[in-house]
């Protein structure tokens, strides 16, 4: 691996999250080639028919509901408030963001060869380090740092407060992978950050605007990440059909209204949005279907890839462990858990792909959904912004159903229609955040501005407010506290004199 110089980060900072002032050090470790599975993966892909990948994605939102209004994590308020709705599941959930910390080292000294990808938000290790739950950090540090495991688990980054990517503030996109980055690297190490190479956007939710999807794709490849996860019914082949072959990697593409492209390799995560799929370990008995498919010149073995919630319902909960053992077992007594049908992680299945000769630049293309009705309308070669928001509104005009709000694994719920009294107050602090701070952040002392107490705590504010529950659990408490976190950043953006 890296040979790192950096120095360790402290991971709280005037008890916030350290999530600003390291940027150009978060930078220079994630943007390297080096292989990161390749060296130590005990699969030869020459064994394997067809590959599984699963992910966890866990999440709990910060709330201004602590002792005198303080921010906390939901799943404090959970504990606190044992009586409320489901908040009896505290215990539980708990359990759930530890729980792979022991199941990992379990299954790998039973001879098994098991591999979990892991999708944490910032707000989420940020409330577990508030709560003094430093028992779940350090079973989670265990499948990170001790060489033993490393082989087993990826780490996917996230936007760090779970925002939904279309309707974040373009200029925070950015703001909020790096954020995660540094606050993951401040508590697994600079070494662990280096070897995260795969996004998972939150819920699944895939920009479908052209300049939003370019801004985003730009990031993650700014960012040093070389593939994500992306829902099937998300995006579309570049004649806007389904997709055929969407067991194998593809080549998502991003143009944008000026014409430019960009393009980064995804995984393609099958079917809608089911906790079963994962919990029952679908992704494990769909591959054993499956046999190997041309890729370019070179015969490769599919793969099926699933992400699910890994706290959510009683199916996750109860169900999961053990038919996730159950599968590593049934593997290991067919096979010997290195041939046939075998899991494996996302970045390990691309880098033992491109090391028997196939190139992303041969991978099946796709775009998300609804772009082909924009291109068909706006040619390539005389692209001009505005010629682009003529088709998307007159489209709108055929197609009631046409927007350009993204597409999720949650499709039946809208993140923008509704929601004025939230998205109306996030654009507003973004843009006083960015009219305040950008002038400051773009000098010579602008890491130093970022490093600040009084810009790490307006950052936050800004990040916090958008997180997707305040809209995808409702109308109410959810958005009272939306408007909470607006105020006190916009009375933070008004008092603080930074730079000034």
């Amino acid at each position: 691996m890296l040979s790192l110089n950096t120095t360790d980060l402290p991971e709280i900072i005037d008890g916030l999250p350290n999530i600003s002032g390291w940027e150009k050090e978060v930078l220079s470790v994630v943007n390297h080639d080096a292989p990161i599975f390749l060296p130590s993966t005990n699969i030869k892909l020459e064994d394997v028919n067809a590959v599984f990948a699963i992910a966890l994605h866990m999440h709990q939102p910060t709330i201004p509901a602590g002792h005198g209004g303080s921010l906390i994590s939901n799943l404090q308020y959970m504990f606190e408030h044992p009586n409320e709705g489901d908040n009896h599941n505290a215990g539980p959930f708990a359990y759930c963001y530890s729980r792979m910390g022991e199941f990992i080292p379990e299954l790998v000294h039973q001879g098994c060869n098991p591999r979990v990808m892991l999708d944490y938000s910032g707000n989420l290790l940020w409330g577990l380090r508030q709560m003094g739950r430093d028992d779940i950090i350090d079973n989670l540090k265990r499948i990170t740092c001790d060489r033993t495991y490393q082989p087993y688990v990826e780490w996917l980054g996230t936007m760090w407060s779970h925002a939904v990517v279309p309707s974040t503030p373009i200029p925070d996109i950015k703001l909020h992978i790096v954020a995660w980055q540094q606050h993951f690297a401040a508590i697994f190490g600079w070494e662990a950050l280096a070897r995260v190479k795969g996004f998972s956007p939150p819920e699944m939710h895939l920009p479908n605007h052209p300049d939003t999807l370019f801004e985003f794709v730009k990031a993650l490849k700014e960012c040093g990440y070389r593939w994500l996860l992306v829902q099937e019914h998300s995006v579309e082949t570049i004649n806007g059909e389904s997709l055929t072959y969407k067991h194998l990697p593809h080549r998502l593409i991003a143009r944008n209204s000026k014409g430019e492209t960009i393009s980064i390799t995804a995984l393609i995560k099958t079917q809608g949005s089911d906790t079963k799929l994962v919990a029952q370990m679908q992704p494990y008995y769909e591959a054993k279907t499956l046999s190997k498919q041309l890729l370019g010149s070179v015969f490769v073995p599919p793969i099926v890839s699933q992400i699910g919630d890994g706290e959510n319902g009683g199916v996750m909960m109860n169900e999961f462990p053990s038919a996730f053992k159950q599968a590593w077992w049934d593997i290991v007594h067919n096979g010997g858990g290195k041939s046939g049908v075998v899991g494996v992680c996302g970045t390990e299945y691309l880098e033992l792909i491109e090391a028997a000769g196939c190139k992303p630049g041969e991978y099946p293309t796709c775009q998300p959904v609804g772009q082909y009705q924009i291109w068909q309308r706006v040619s390539p070669d005389n692209c001009q912004p505005e010629a682009v928001e003529r088709a998307i509104g007159e489209l709108k005009q055929i197609n009631p159903n046409f927007h350009m709000d993204g597409a999720s694994w949650t499709n039946h719920i809208s993140w923008v229609q509704g929601y004025e009294n939230v998205l109306s107050p996030m654009n507003q602090l973004s843009s006083l955040f960015h009219g305040k701070l950008d002038k400051l952040t773009s000098t010579d002392t602008g890491e130093s501005i970022t490093r600040k107490s009084d810009y790490r705590k307006i950052l936050l504010h800004n990040l916090l407010l958008q997180t997707s529950c305040f809209r995808y659990w409702g109308q109410g408490a959810w958005t009272d506290y939306a408007r909470e976190i607006y105020q006190r950043g916009e009375n933070l953006l008004q008092t603080t004199t930074l730079g000034d």
